[in-house]
This record gives structure tokens, sequence and C-alpha cells, in this order.
């Protein structure tokens, strides 16, 4: 992820925040293509056939981001983590509506392992995720903000280093430890 547009978004989020209606509409350009790889990576892990494809994702989180009567945001970084959980939230409603008794809610459940992240897991286990994601973002917060990134934004980890300002090293430190505390946790939930 390249910098040369950081500073002009968050000029343009400023402006956003402080009632410049045009501002809106100059965002969209300069971050879509971001947003699109971002949803792309994710989506590449979906099963083929899938409804939701990744502009649909993309212009969704978008305007989840900036429908709101101000731009949640302060900043270019500020506004890819919140794009990263609207994507994450679209996804998570996705697999609540599939996990319903009509949409075969009554599958079983998988361990946690890497192969899921190469397929669409089923929605009992995008759910699970869900609950330790929100005990870990209690817990420690930039260990959530790295799955969130990793898992949801589908970012490599130098990318996730670079928006975070962290060594690759300890970004990679901290994926192991989350990794083993996810299996842990949603081990604990079988």
């Amino acid at each position: 992820m390249a910098d040369t547009t950081g500073s002009s978004v968050t000029q343009i989020i400023q402006a956003a925040q402080g009632g410049d209606p045009q501002s809106i509409a100059q965002l969209l350009p300069l971050v879509y293509a971001e947003l699109r790889k971002l949803a792309h990576a994710r989506m590449s892990r979906q099963t083929p056939g899938q409804t939701l494809e990744p502009t649909a994702l993309v212009h969704e989180a978008y305007l989840r981001l900036v429908g709101k009567t101000a731009l949640p945001v302060e900043s270019r970084k500020h506004f890819f983590f919140a794009a990263a959980r609207a994507m994450r939230d679209i996804l998570v409603e996705r697999a609540r509506s599939k996990a319903g008794p009509k949409r075969g809610g009554g599958r079983q459940r998988l361990e946690l392992t890497d192969a899921i992240a190469i397929r669409e897991p089923p929605p009992a286990e995008v759910l699970a995720l869900q609950e330790a994601l929100e005990e870990l973002e209690e817990l420690d917060p930039l260990k959530a903000q790295i799955v969130n990134l990793r898992y949801f934004a589908g970012m490599s980890m130098n990318e996730v280093a670079e928006v975070l300002g962290l060594s690759e090293r300890t970004v990679h430190r901290h994926w192991r430890f989350v990794r083993a505390w996810l299996k842990s946790r949603l081990g604990e939930q079988e």
C-alpha cells in the first residue's frame, strides 16, 4: 500500500468532517483501488458461486462508512481500519443469515486451521470467530486489528506492518500468538 495519496486522503477526510459535501465525492476515486484490492483478496477465499462479489463488498463497506452523518475516521490509516471492520461486519452478517434454519444452520463446525483461509468457512465458524474476536478486542485491540486486516481485509504481513506502523517481525510474532489463542479459544467452544 503506497502512501502517495495518504496526505490528500487525510485532507479530504478532514474536509468532510468540516462539512464539505464535495469531499465525500472526491474520496472514492482515491481509495477505490485499494478497497477493491482488499475485497478481492478476501473474496478470493470464498467458494465459487457466491452472490457477494468484491465490487459489491467494496460498495457496501464504503456506503457504511460515508453513509453516516459524519465520516467516523480521522486519517487514511484509520479509514482503512474502518473499511476492514465494515467488510468484516458485512461478512459476519451474511454468515448469520446463512446460519439460520432456512439456510442449513445445522452444519457441523470444523477446527480453525490455515486451510479455512482458502475457502469460505461455514456460518457457524464465522460466528464463533466473531465472538472470539470481540473477546480479543477487549483483551488486546492491536492483535484484533491484525486479525481484521489479515483475515477479513486479506492484507499481507508486510501490508499489515505498514498500516500499523510496526515491523514485519512484530506482526509475525503477534499473528503466531493470535492463531494459537484463537485455536485454544475456538477449541474450548466445541
